[in-house]
């Protein structure tokens, strides 16, 4: 875990900036469990009641949860970013789903471009070691471990882009992604033409990442959900014709 000593003087407020630094920067996720009091004292070199006093001002201000017998957690801060009406909302009507995909397209085109341009080599190790998996997966025709792996891929290349807000934007519309609000990933992921395009897709973004080329991470981005919007375009005319088609048949034999 990546805790520093502290000096000791105002030792509950240096804890305090520390874990909250380590939140706003990523490094610490939403849901992610604490070191045990005693680790944390220890890795921090402060006494046990300095640290919970740091423990508890961060819980007041909303961002860790204790749990009796379990331990402190990284709040679920990222769920106050939609209000739950508006995520119902977002999962009911289509008008969102494609308003989703290009605010992604257009937020992470840019999120590409910057990792292209300021990724250190420790990024760009992240994004290697999921990529290697992504292909793994792709070998092992496990549609729900790729869909996960797609997710964990996007949002390394837009924590590599060293850009806070839009890291905790984006994590949010994720979040929601993986919970299914906008469109069923592993359906997708079910089409072995669709998973192979994948694959392709994401190796383009991947080489230009790695190439430290930002102008063609952000075009091999654009291309990819490009692509995702037109094949939930023609999912839907799909789903409406095959509607239009039964509508007949039950006509027809109820003559």
């Amino acid at each position: 875990m990546p805790f520093r000593k502290i000096e000791p003087e105002k030792a509950a407020s240096a804890i305090i900036h520390q874990i909250e630094q380590l939140i706003l920067r990523g490094v610490l996720h939403p849901g992610e469990r604490l070191p045990s009091e005693r680790e944390l004292a220890t890795r921090f070199e402060v006494s046990r009641p300095t640290l919970r006093d740091a423990l508890a001002a961060l819980e007041t201000s909303g961002l860790i949860v204790t749990r009796p017998g379990a331990g402190a957690f990284v709040a679920q801060v990222l769920g106050s970013a939609f209000a739950p009406p508006l995520v119902r909302l977002f999962s009911t009507h289509d008008e969102a789903l494609f308003d989703y995909l290009t605010f992604r397209r257009d937020l992470e085109g840019m999120a590409a471009a910057r990792a292209a341009e300021f990724a250190n080599e420790t990024d760009l190790e992240v994004i290697r070691c999921i990529f290697k998996r992504m292909e793994a997966a792709h070998e092992k025709r496990n549609p729900t471990e790729e869909a996960a792996i797609d997710a964990e891929f996007h949002l390394a290349i837009v924590e590599a882009a060293h850009n806070v807000v839009m890291l905790h934007m984006m994590r949010s519309m994720f979040e929601m992604l993986q919970a299914g609000v906008f469109y069923n990933r592993q359906i997708m992921y079910g089409k072995r033409t669709t998973r192979d395009q994948f694959l392709e897709q994401h190796r383009k973004i991947y080489d230009a990442i790695i190439a430290q080329d930002p102008d063609a991470a952000r075009s091999a981005v654009e291309a990819h959900l490009t692509f995702i919007e037109k094949a939930m375009l023609q999912q839907t005319r799909d789903h409406r014709n095959e509607d239009v088609a039964r509508q007949r048949l039950a006509h027809e034999k109820g003559r």
